[in-house]
């Protein structure tokens, strides 16, 4: 009798606990899809509402407006062949001082930064990188003739007069300061229109950025009393060449966007398309990025 009335309780015990087991499951599941869903939802919003806002710095050849307020550069075609083909149809531009960029997508200011942002491992710790789109070195413009000499980062380090304009937030504040420039030497600027006024103006006896960018400005100005260091000296820091590696960035939760956008830039690469767009902001075959990938670069 005993016997019999411990099976009865124990029955409905184990039903019980079956029960919760496999609601526990469930709800890992249900779990899973939610953050599967979270993951798809910047993408899925945008697609609903037919256009996104990128972040851009105003830096030819990567992002800027033209005199007649249309966004374009390297970085915004791209992205916009690419998010068209997700099915994004409008790009829209937020402009933004490069050194806040990062703070303003973080914010939610915009939901992509498209402004040839090179990758690095402490970037790389704030948002996620798309895989490059090119690969580029650095660049100099000095007075005419180059009265001070100057070839190399460390030319200008060896020169304690020499100043040299760099934008606020650039990757080259870096590079000079390891390759021994001070910051008195360093001559902080909002933008590369602010370089070349400062070059120009005698505030600075050089001015450096990413080689496209500073091409692209000297071109823009005209100015003869103004040339590009063709014997320039590429900086290498810590025995690394600082060859750099530009993308798009996005949010860091938003890895399913990277993923699709990734998707999309492979096969522009493949095609031959990537390289149409660069050439006709004054890339070459030179600055193609190869097979490098973000997880790569940012020391994954």
């Amino acid at each position: 009798m005993k016997q019999w009335w411990s099976v009865m309780i124990l029955v409905p015990m184990l039903l019980l606990a079956a029960c919760g087991q496999q609601s526990g499951d469930n709800k890992d599941e249900v779990s899973s899809a939610e953050e599967t869903a979270s993951a798809n939802d910047t993408l899925s919003k945008l697609k609903e509402k037919g256009y996104v806002t990128v972040g851009f710095a105003n830096e030819n050849p990567y992002a800027y407006k033209t005199a007649d307020g249309e966004l374009t550069g390297e970085a915004v075609e791209i992205a916009r062949t690419v998010l068209k083909r997700l099915g994004i149809e409008e790009v829209r531009g937020e402009l933004t001082e490069f050194s806040s960029l990062i703070a303003g997508l973080q914010a939610k200011r915009f939901d992509l930064i498209t402004a040839g942002m090179f990758i690095n491992p402490d970037r790389c710790e704030a948002v996620l990188f798309a895989n490059p789109e090119y690969s580029i070195g650095e660049g100099l413009a000095v007075k005419s003739e180059n009265p001070l000499k100057l070839t190399s980062y460390k030319a200008i380090a060896d020169n304690s007069k020499a100043k040299v304009a760099v934008m606020a937030g650039a990757i080259e504040i870096g590079y000079l300061q390891a390759s021994g420039v001070t910051d008195k030497q360093m001559v902080i600027v909002p933008d590369q229109d602010a370089a070349i006024s400062a070059l120009q103006s005698g505030r600075a006896d050089a001015m450096t950025m990413t080689g496209p960018a500073l091409q692209s400005r000297l071109d823009s100005a005209k100015d003869s009393k103004l040339e590009r260091v063709m014997e320039f000296e590429q900086p290498v820091v810590d025995g690394k060449s600082v060859r750099g590696y530009g993308a798009t960035a996005f949010r860091m939760e938003d890895t399913s966007f990277q993923k699709a956008f990734n998707a999309e830039l492979e096969k522009m690469k493949q095609s031959g398309e990537l390289l149409t767009i660069l050439q006709k902001f004054g890339f070459t075959e030179q600055e193609l990025p190869g097979d490098a990938t973000a997880e790569e670069l940012c020391g994954g």
